[in-house]
């Protein structure tokens, strides 16, 4: 789970990698055997039992500095990626956050740029809001509207929806997945099955660090889909 790809230097969130670091990570997954792939790939190979090796990155909020920094990367070391964008915010910033510094967000242009390039264009929702808080109306505008908005832009299906903060609960999943998504992505969403688990990755994220994450993802996820004994 990647965010910004540029400056770090004010970064209260930790959400930004430099272009350094990125190319650092995507040299080791290679090293490692390891290709990264959009999530809707990763899934297809899944069920026909051919991810080996394989390894899913996604890129939150669609900052302009995805296709900046982060796509020439990308091809550089041939992995594909999913884009989660906000297209109730083209040509905007990031309001959402009270703290650091605005960060433009990708326009229709710089989408579409991304997606000739191969990246697989998520739904992120409209504006960035966080789905639990929200009544219904707002909830399908975030879900639904914003996925035909973007398949009105990039003249594809959107596959696949990340929760903005990672937040989700069984009202927001069960919008999302009404709303026609394939997927969708949280961080931790516990017991929910239509929010997948991912690994938050950072500029301090060197070599030793990205394996220890890696073990620890693979252990909990053994732990959450292992049977639980009959008392």
């Amino acid at each position: 789970m990647y965010h910004s790809v540029d400056d770090c230097r004010d970064d209260p969130y930790r959400v930004t990698v430099s272009p350094e670091r990125l190319q650092e990570q995507l040299r080791w997954l290679r090293r490692r055997g390891l290709r990264g792939v959009g999530m809707a790939e990763l899934l297809q190979a899944r069920a026909l039992g051919t991810d080996r090796g394989l390894v899913g990155l996604t890129f939150d909020d669609g900052y302009c500095d995805f296709v900046d920094n982060a796509l020439p990367l990308l091809r550089h070391y041939g992995c594909g990626a999913t884009l989660f964008v906000l297209p109730g915010r083209l040509d905007g910033v990031n309001e959402w956050d009270p703290l650091g510094p605005r960060k433009p967000l990708l326009s229709e242009r710089g989408i579409r740029t991304a997606a000739s390039a191969g990246i697989e264009i998520g739904s992120h929702g409209l504006t960035h809001v966080d789905l639990t808080r929200v009544d219904d109306h707002v909830l399908r505008a975030e879900t639904e509207d914003s996925r035909r908005r973007l398949e009105e832009l990039t003249g594809r299906e959107v596959p696949g929806f990340c929760y903005p903060y990672g937040t989700v609960d069984r009202r927001a999943a069960d919008a999302v997945r009404q709303a026609g998504y394939r997927y969708a992505c949280a961080i931790s969403p516990g017991d929910l099955t239509f929010a997948l688990p991912r690994v938050h990755v950072g500029q301090e994220d060197a070599a030793w660090r990205l394996e220890l994450k890696l073990r620890l993802h693979r252990l909990r996820r053994r732990r959450t889909t292992e049977p639980k004994a009959r008392t």
